[in-house]
């Protein structure tokens, strides 16, 4: 596949917006992108030009037309869209667009919206447009065609039984284990048990499934074991990053970091090689096992939040905690501007997974806040971000995972990891019944997370199904 060499100076400028809106990145480095020396904004137009060299080597067949496609993703199908022709109305179709996915704006070019139809550019050389009929009233909408199942379409379920028949799939955040350090998800305070959030997040979803089950959801694990679901790993992407670092500027790519805090990191084959693996080639492996194999109708993201620590070895803790949830949505224009992610946008728009997942995102926070009892957090930009719902906890943002398993998605970040309270709290592990931590009478933070998400989501089947 031939891919576009060229980077237009639009996405240079959203560089450091891009950067923050990815999964890897928690709050204090959102935070962070928008100061950051040059290097940051050099890392972005690496990270945004890595797909010449990624899918080049992946799908050698050369096109026609230069195809723009985002880091190791694929040539959408645009036939796949077919079968949602005339699913959706005029309105149905802008609100979505403009209220959810496209509150940044976006080009005319890239989407038009006329009576009938709406227009979507799917090659830009080719000036090739995909055409989506409207339906003309919501009478006249056809059915939406979709693996995954909303809850009014769910069977019959008892009161005791709010879940039964959904399919569940819990989808840990990170690695853990050996690789906590690579993805730094990891510190430790002096001779304490180190805190690494992949590790945290599995303890979570082994808690969680068995009162899922207990409830008649059928439960799935994305991820089982603190090892990787992709098969490659960092060395194979060795010669890409050193493509991807000499075509931005850096003729003699330095092979390795000289320490975790070496300023010029980023622009090191290691960094870039291992950021291809653990960031875009893991959750990618994991959209495949979620899309292909499992079909469920839910996934659960599970993850811990952070501020900026500083050192791992010697990081800073402090007072500061909070929640918030994410669902899919607040592209950014310069994001579309990719052929896969504009199709991708349009693939979870006409499939309605917003109409399912918000209600449900809005549910679950208010459970976890009641237990909780953390306030939301507040993004300090707006940039990569759209609040959305009524519970006030609430984000729309486009994160890989939740843009490309085909089905609803809803993405937990509670806790500041490296609060006190909650350092306290993890450092006291996982047991039963309450304890006293840092003064308070409470359940471990593991229980309380899982019991919390449990709360929610009975509560919204219950109330969705009429039980």
């Amino acid at each position: 596949m031939k891919i576009n060499d060229g980077i237009q100076m639009t996405r240079l400028r959203a560089a450091t917006a891009r950067q923050a809106n990815d999964e890897s990145m928690k709050n204090d480095e959102a935070r962070r992108a928008r100061f950051r020396h040059s290097g940051f904004v050099i890392l972005s137009s690496f990270v945004i030009q890595a797909s010449s060299f990624l899918l080049t080597a992946i799908f050698p067949t050369v096109l026609q037309a230069a195809d723009n496609i985002s880091i190791l993703g694929s040539k959408p199908k645009w036939s796949a869209l077919e079968k949602y022709q005339g699913t959706i109305t005029h309105d149905e179709f802008s609100r979505l667009l403009q209220n959810v996915y496209c509150t940044h704006g976006f080009a005319p070019d890239l989407i038009e919206i006329n009576e009938k139809v709406a227009r979507i550019l799917m090659n830009r050389e080719a000036q090739k447009f995909f055409t989506l009929r409207f339906a003309e009233n919501d009478a006249s909408r056809k059915p939406v065609p979709r693996l995954w199942r909303p809850a009014e379409s769910l069977p019959p379920a008892r009161p005791e039984k709010p879940l039964s028949g959904l399919r569940i799939a819990l989808d840990p955040g990170h690695l853990g284990g050996q690789w906590a350090k690579m993805e730094e998800r990891w510190f430790q305070v002096g001779n304490s048990s180190p805190v690494t959030e992949g590790d945290l997040t599995l303890h979570v979803a082994r808690l969680l499934a068995p009162r899922l089950r207990k409830l008649g959801a059928r439960v799935f694990f994305i991820r089982n074991s603190n090892e990787p679901i992709t098969a490659k790993r960092p060395d194979d992407f060795k010669e890409r990053a050193r493509k991807i670092l000499i075509r931005n500027g850096v003729p003699q790519p330095r092979a390795d970091v000289l320490d975790p805090n070496d300023p010029e990191k980023e622009q090191t084959i290691r960094w870039q090689s291992e950021i291809l693996f653990y960031r875009y080639s893991e959750i990618r492996r994991r959209a495949a096992l979620v899309n292909f194999k499992l079909h469920p109708d839910l996934v659960l993201c599970l993850h811990f939040n952070a501020e900026g620590w500083g050192d791992p070895n010697s990081p800073v803790l402090l007072d500061t905690n909070h929640l918030h949830l994410l669902v899919n949505g607040s592209y950014l224009q310069d994001e579309l501007e990719f052929d896969d992610e504009r199709f991708e946008i349009i693939r979870r728009l006409l499939s309605r997974a917003y109409d399912e997942e918000l209600p449900l995102a809005d549910g679950v926070a208010t459970a976890m806040a009641k237990e909780m009892q953390l306030p939301p957090y507040q993004y300090p930009t707006t940039l990569t971000t759209t609040k959305v719902g009524t519970s006030g906890y609430v984000y729309a943002r486009n994160l890989l995972a939740t843009r490309i398993y085909r089905c609803p998605v809803v993405y937990c970040e509670p806790y500041v990891m490296n609060s006190n309270d909650v350092f306290a709290r993890i450092q006291a592990g996982d047991y039963e019944g309450m304890r006293n931590v840092n003064g308070t009478e409470r359940k471990s933070i593991f229980r309380e997370y899982a019991d919390s998400v449990v709360d929610g989501l009975a509560e919204y089947y219950s109330e969705a199904r009429g039980l």
